[in-house]
């Protein structure tokens, strides 16, 4: 698939999503193993976060600069090894594991308004922040295994992600108005 004329791996895209949606899993069961070390987890998660506004603007400036710095860090991290982006969306998916866990059974939200509060933005956030990963994985194979001297595969790589990486955080802009705006109505919040 080529986007912005740069070649996405479809495979290494999948692969990213696969980790996130297996991590999930793991954090869920993880949490049902251990309620209170979830619980415990999703407290600090939101302490970190803090309240939630009234304001669906305020809202959505906020979840689009949180979800942009994960994106670009996710990026820049492909940038070691190719790794930092399995990692990323190994915690990250975790997290949204345990977090599910903690408010279906400690909160006592029904699944389907969990899903619903989910998947509306979650669908175009997951792949956007996965999509960033694969920026950064190009960045770093451009500086592997390009063609010419060693500076020349550095900026090529730069360009050649720096063009994914923008396409990943107009879908993270998507993402966030439906999470700020279309999310709650959805799901009841």
């Amino acid at each position: 698939m080529d986007v912005l004329d740069v070649k996405v791996p479809k495979r290494t895209m999948g692969h990213l999503l696969l980790v996130f949606i297996l991590s999930a899993l793991g954090g869920y069961w993880a949490g049902a193993a251990s309620p209170d070390t979830a619980l415990e987890a999703v407290r600090r998660i939101i302490e970190q976060i803090g309240p939630i506004s009234d304001s669906s603007f305020h809202n959505f400036v906020k979840i689009f600069t949180n979800n942009s710095m994960v994106a670009l860090l996710t990026f820049i991290s492909g940038l070691f090894f190719g790794l930092g982006p399995w990692l990323i969306m190994a915690f990250n998916g975790f997290v949204v594991g345990l977090v599910v866990l903690a408010v279906h059974r400690m909160g006592g939200m029904p699944m389907g308004q969990i899903l619903l509060g989910l998947v509306p933005h979650g669908v175009v956030e997951i792949p956007a922040i996965a999509l960033a990963g694969v920026a950064g994985i190009v960045w770093y194979r451009e500086i592997i295994s390009g063609e010419g001297e060693g500076g020349e595969r550095f900026r090529r790589g730069a360009v050649k992600g720096l063009k994914l990486f923008a396409l990943s955080v107009l879908f993270l802009f998507v993402a966030a108005l439906i999470e700020a705006y279309v999310t709650p109505r959805v799901a009841g919040l």
